[in-house]
């Protein structure tokens, strides 16, 4: 899966090391409006910082034994964010997503395609049982997303991240293969 073409607008591809300026600006420019639910941004400083994150990124290739975990989101020819699985619990056969999208690209349906794009990789490509996202309680746009998708909310963890200069608790959901249509 080095591009997977989600429709005419959409696709998920892997990251390179020539995507780190234009990443690294759109992190910057949806700063702001991402801080809200991101923690890491403050250590988002410099175009390398950001190709670093990429390299590791690319690493994780030969870690997942050629399995891409993580992915750019390309909107229209542009980098719109990313999405992917922050962990892969081999054992158990669990992926855990992350994603974010930039601000200009948000309520285009861009994030809800890329989900069932990555979905259904983890659930035909990597063979999983259960996906799992984790969102921050008062978080209702990512909240919305595991929703439409038929995830269970299985509980919340009190103070599950620490968010500049508070906690938030989070809501954990689940989704087994089983239950995929």
């Amino acid at each position: 899966m080095l591009v997977h073409k989600v429709d005419d607008e959409v696709s998920l591809r892997l990251f390179n090391k020539d995507d780190a300026e234009e990443f690294y600006d759109l992190t910057i420019s949806s700063k702001s409006y991402l801080k809200e639910w991101l923690g890491w941004l403050d250590y988002t400083k410099s175009v390398e910082d950001t190709a670093q994150n990429i390299i590791s990124r690319c690493n994780e290739l030969v870690d997942n034994g050629g399995y891409p975990l993580s992915f750019a989101i390309i909107y229209n020819g542009k980098i719109a964010g990313t999405i992917g699985f922050n962990e892969i619990h081999n054992a158990n056969k669990i992926g855990v997503v992350g994603y974010w999208l930039g601000e200009k690209y948000q309520g285009k349906g861009i994030m809800s395609k890329a989900l069932k794009a990555l979905i259904d990789y983890g659930f035909n490509d990597l063979k999983l049982n259960r996906i799992e996202i984790s969102v921050a309680v008062e978080n209702k746009k990512s909240r919305a997303l595991p929703e439409r998708f038929g995830f269970k909310e299985e509980g919340k963890i009190r103070q599950a991240e620490w968010l500049y200069d508070h906690y938030v608790d989070h809501v954990i959901y689940g989704l087994l293969v089983n239950e995929w249509k």
